[in-house]
């Protein structure tokens, strides 16, 4: 899979590629990844890409040509190309299995107030990481290649596959040595060696964390008779 990052800041990326996952990927050759400075394609000797807006307001804008400039010099017939915006899709779970699909992905690094409209109309699709305002794109990309990385084989499938969201529930809680910390032990049923009651075990407490937690993942799922057993069960308890 390739992944091209849009960026007027591409040193913020040094560190992230260094580390453990993304590495691991590149030199499996399951990813390439390359960074654009959107600056090498602005002109004059300053090279800025920012303006103020038309019809005035705070703040500046990034100019459309330097950017459309950068994205057409990496895009071809296979690019699907996103642009991180918070009117943008949330970024889910379902959407890292999305793009680990596809051949290139493109991801546009936004900076200052904002960016030209027209850039928008450039682009496959507008991506929110959260209800909340970042400085710039850069983040985002990073969390967004590190979601992807992920389900290229960097790690154990068994340990992708157990994770919250992915069975559209929170992850159950997990414990590792010593069995005793404090006076706070380890479940007996996880030192039991039954596999079958550990794994009851994990799905009412994945149930249960995400009742508390997120109840809305629960009425977006299809509920097995086992898990509305289980639900039962948890509001029982609660009750008694």
């Amino acid at each position: 899979m390739r992944i091209s990052v849009l960026t007027m800041c591409p040193e913020i990326f040094a560190g992230f590629t260094e580390s453990a996952l993304v590495k691991r990927a590149v030199q499996k050759g399951s990813l390439q990844l390359e960074f654009v400075d959107i600056r090498e394609f602005a002109g004059g000797s300053y090279r800025h890409i920012d303006d103020s807006p038309y019809g005035g307001g705070a703040g500046m804008i990034m100019r459309p040509v330097p950017v459309i400039d950068a994205l057409r010099s990496v895009r071809s017939e296979e690019s699907h190309t996103v642009i991180f915006a918070p009117c943008g899709n949330l970024y889910t779970q379902k959407k890292v299995h999305g793009y680990e699909q596809l051949e290139h992905l493109i991801l546009i690094c936004g900076h200052y107030e904002g960016i030209d409209a027209r850039v928008y109309e450039e682009c496959d699709e507008l991506l929110s990481v959260g209800d909340y305002i970042l400085s710039g794109g850069e983040i985002p990309a990073m969390s967004v290649i590190d979601s992807i990385v992920r389900m290229l084989g960097t790690i154990r499938q068994q340990s992708t596959e157990d994770e919250s969201f992915e069975n559209g529930l929170l992850e159950y809680p997990q414990y590792t040595k010593p069995a005793e910390f404090e006076g706070r032990k380890v479940p007996d049923v996880l030192l039991s060696g039954n596999h079958e009651k550990i794994r009851l075990w994990r799905l009412k407490q994945a149930l249960a964390r995400t009742a508390e937690e997120r109840p809305d993942l629960l009425e977006n799922r299809q509920l097995s008779e086992e898990e509305i057993r289980l639900l039962k069960e948890i509001d029982n308890e609660k009750d008694a």
